[in-house]
C-alpha cells in the first residue's frame, strides 16, 4: 500500500485490536489481520489503486467482495473489513454509508449431514483399533526396556534383542534413532539414520514404539469427539492438566478438564467432567464383549489412556497439549517430529485411509467412502443425545438440528414416535373428572346425592364447590391420599399431574386456565425442541384437549374471554415451575 493508506490502516488495527475493543486471543487478530491483507493483495490488482484514504470508494469494498465471495470464509472477511474501516479516519460520507449498510448474506454452501447411527460406531471402532493397538505395542516395549535396564533382561548373543534395546534407550532418551552426517555427494551435511538402523525399519516405525504417530494421536482425537461432542478446536487443544475428582479410587472414575471455546466470549472457560459411564451410543449390541479392561469405552478410560501413552512425548516437546504423535520431520532441539494436533487436515487424511465405507451407494451399487470430519462427530452426537454441548438448546436447534439433513427423517419418525407414545400415555391414564354447572347447581340443593355420584363425602364436595380445595387446573378432593405419595401424606406432585389424578374434579370455573395453559402450550411447540417438546408437554397437552373437547365451542370460546390479569399470573408462575416443590 502507499504509505499514507498504511499508515491510516495500522492505526485503524491498532483501534481494532487495543485492550477493550472485543479482541479475546491471537486467533481473533490473526482474522483481522487476514483481512486487511487481502484488501491489500486486491488493491494492488486494480488499475489505479487509492493512494490516500479519501480516495476509497464504496466501488473498491463491493469490489474486494466480488473477487472473494466464491469463498465461504467472504463475509467474514467482508465483515472484518468494514470494521476496521470504520475506525480508519478520513473515510468520504458515500463510503461510511456503504460500511453502515448490511453485510451480505453469507454462503453457507450445502447442509452438513450427520452420520448414520452405524458410520458413527463404524468411525469409533476403527479409532478404537487403532488405539488397542498402539496401546500394546507401547506398553510391550515400555516393559521391555525396563526390564533391561533394571538387569532382568540379558540379551547375550542375540544380535535382534540387542539392536532393539540400542534403538529402544535412544528412542527413550533422544526421539531419535542413532545417525550420522554425510560427509561427500549432493547431500553432504545431511543427516541421516545408520545403515544398521534401516534395515530394523523407519525412523517413524521405530519412534512409534514408545510414542503414538500422528495417526494414532488423531484417532484419540476422534475418539474423544464420539465421546464428548465437544467443539474440533476444543478437542485439538484438550490439555494433559486434570483433576481426578475421584480421588483416585478403584471405582467410577472422573476426571474434570478445563477447556476453552473462543466464540463463547465471557465464558470461553468451561470444565468437562469425563466420567466411567460408557456413552450408550459406544455400546456395541453384546455388551458383554466389553472387556472390564477395556479403557476405550468411556470418555475416563480414554482420557486416562491417552495421557499416559503421551506422558513420554510431552514430557520431551513441553507444552499441555494431549494430542501429540510423531511425525516424519521436524526440528531435532525440542523433540524430533513429536507434533500437537493443530488442524483437521490430518483427520481427513486417516479417514481416507481407513476407507470406511458410507450407507449410500454410487451408481453402481457400492458404497461411497465415508469421510471422516470432527464437525461432523459433533453434529451427530448432539443429534443422537438430543442435548447441547458447550451451547444452548436453541443453538442446538437451531444452528445444528435444523441444518442438520442427515437424520431428518429418522428424526421426524423418533418425534412421532414420542407423541404417540405420551399421548397414548395420557389416555391411558384417563382425564380429570369434569363437574357440569348444572351438577355444581345440583349440589347446592342436593350435595348427599351429588356426593355420593362423585364419590366425595358431601363435607369435601362443599368446600370444593366453594373453592377451599383448588389447584391450578382442578379442585382436589384429598390431598393426604393421593397415588403420587404414601397414605397420609401430602401430595407433592406437579400440579399438572392433576390432569390425569383420581383425586382431581375439574370445576366450570377452572375452565379459562385450562383454555390458558392448553395455548400455552401449544404455542411452545414452535419455541422448543420438538423431541423436548413431546416428551414434557404432549401428555399434558393432549389430556388438556380431550377436557375441552368436553365442553362445547361456545363455552371454550366465553373462557378464553374471560381470562383475568390474576389467570395469567397463576400460569406464569404455574409454567415457569414456581408452584413446584423443590
Amino acid at each position: 500500500m502507499p504509505i499514507e493508506l498504511k499508515d491510516a490502516f495500522g492505526a485503524a488495527f491498532v483501534k481494532r485490536t487495543a485492550p477493550g475493543a472485543g479482541m479475546t486471543s491471537l486467533h481473533s487478530v490473526n482474522h483481522v489481520h487476514r483481512a486487511l491483507l487481502q484488501f491489500d493483495r486486491y488493491l494492488a490488482t486494480l488499475r489505479w489503486p487509492p493512494q490516500t484514504v479519501p480516495q476509497l470508494t464504496a466501488e473498491h469494498v463491493d469490489g474486494f467482495y466480488d473477487s472473494r465471495k466464491h469463498l465461504a470464509q467472504a463475509a467474514d472477511e467482508m465483515g472484518e473489513l468494514k470494521r476496521l474501516l470504520a475506525r480508519t479516519e478520513g473515510v468520504s460520507d458515500a463510503l461510511a454509508g456503504r460500511i453502515a449498510a448490511a453485510l451480505p448474506r453469507v454462503r453457507r454452501g450445502d447442509s452438513r449431514q450427520s452420520y448414520s447411527r452405524d458410520e458413527f460406531k463404524r468411525i469409533a471402532e476403527a479409532a478404537r483399533t487403532d488405539l488397542r493397538a498402539a496401546a500394546l505395542r507401547i506398553r510391550k516395549n515400555r516393559d521391555l526396556l525396563g526390564e533391561f535396564r533394571q538387569g532382568r533382561v540379558v540379551p547375550g548373543d542375540d544380535l535382534d534383542l540387542v539392536r532393539r534395546l540400542e534403538l529402544l534407550d535412544s528412542v527413550e532418551r533422544f526421539v531419535d534413532v542413532p545417525r550420522h552426517v554425510r560427509t561427500v555427494g549432493l547431500t553432504a551435511g545431511k543427516s541421516e539414520s545408520l545403515p544398521w538402523v534401516k534395515k530394523v525399519g523407519t525412523v517413524k516405525e521405530i519412534v512409534s514404539w514408545l510414542h503414538l504417530t500422528v495417526d494414532e494421536a488423531v484417532a484419540g482425537a476422534i475418539l474423544l469427539a464420539a465421546m464428548t461432542g465437544e467443539n474440533p478446536d476444543v478437542i485439538r487443544k484438550t490439555p494433559s492438566a486434570h483433576h481426578r475428582a475421584d480421588g483416585y479410587s478403584a471405582d467410577g472414575g472422573t476426571a474434570i478438564v478445563d477447556l476453552r471455546k473462543l466464540r463463547r466470549g465471557r465464558r470461553a472457560y468451561m470444565t468437562l467432567a469425563l466420567t466411567d459411564v460408557p456413552e450408550w451410543i459406544s455400546i456395541p449390541g453384546t455388551p458383554e464383549e466389553i472387556s472390564t479392561r477395556d479403557e476405550l469405552h468411556t470418555p475416563f478410560g480414554l482420557y486416562v489412556l491417552l495421557h499416559e501413552l503421551t506422558a513420554a512425548s510431552r514430557a520431551h516437546v513441553g507444552g499441555n497439549r494431549l494430542l501429540i504423535g510423531y511425525a516424519n520431520t521436524g526440528a531435532a532441539q525440542r523433540g524430533r517430529g513429536l507434533r500437537p494436533m493443530t488442524n483437521s487436515e490430518c483427520v481427513l487424511r486417516l479417514g481416507q485411509r481407513w476407507g470406511l465405507p458410507s450407507d449410500a451407494l454410487d451408481q453402481q451399487g457400492n458404497p461411497v467412502p465415508l469421510a471422516v470430519r470432527l464437525d461432523l462427530l459433533r453434529l451427530t452426537y448432539i443429534e443422537l443425545n438430543q442435548r447441547p454441548v458447550a451451547h444452548t438448546e436453541r443453538t442446538a436447534a437451531t444452528t445444528y438440528m435444523a441444518r442438520n439433513r442427515g437424520n431428518v427423517t429418522e428424526y421426524r419418525k423418533v418425534v412421532a414416535q414420542a407423541l404417540a407414545s405420551e399421548v397414548d400415555k395420557a389416555r391411558a391414564r384417563g382425564s380429570v373428572a369434569v363437574m357440569t354447572s348444572q351438577e355444581v347447581e345440583r349440589a347446592r340443593t342436593e350435595p348427599e346425592t351429588v356426593a355420593a355420584e362423585q364419590g366425595l363425602d358431601p363435607g369435601t364436595l362443599k368446600r370444593m364447590i366453594a373453592g377451599e380445595l383448588d389447584t391450578v387446573l382442578a379442585a382436589c378432593a384429598d390431598n393426604n391420599n393421593s397415588p403420587h405419595a404414601p397414605a397420609g401424606q401430602p401430595c407433592p406432585a406437579s400440579f399438572m399431574l392433576c390432569l390425569g389424578c383420581e383425586c382431581a374434579r375439574a370445576l366450570p370455573r377452572h375452565l379459562p386456565v385450562q383454555v390458558l395453559v392448553h395455548d400455552r402450550l401449544q404455542a411452545g411447540r414452535d419455541q422448543v425442541e420438538a423431541l423436548r417438546w413431546a416428551h414434557r408437554f404432549a401428555a399434558p397437552h393432549a389430556q388438556l384437549a380431550d377436557l375441552l373437547d368436553q365442553h362445547d365451542t361456545e363455552a371454550v370460546a366465553d373462557a378464553r374471554r374471560n381470562i383475568t390479569a390474576a389467570d395469567r399470573a397463576v400460569v406464569e408462575r404455574f409454567l415457569s415451575r414456581e408452584l413446584d416443590l423443590r
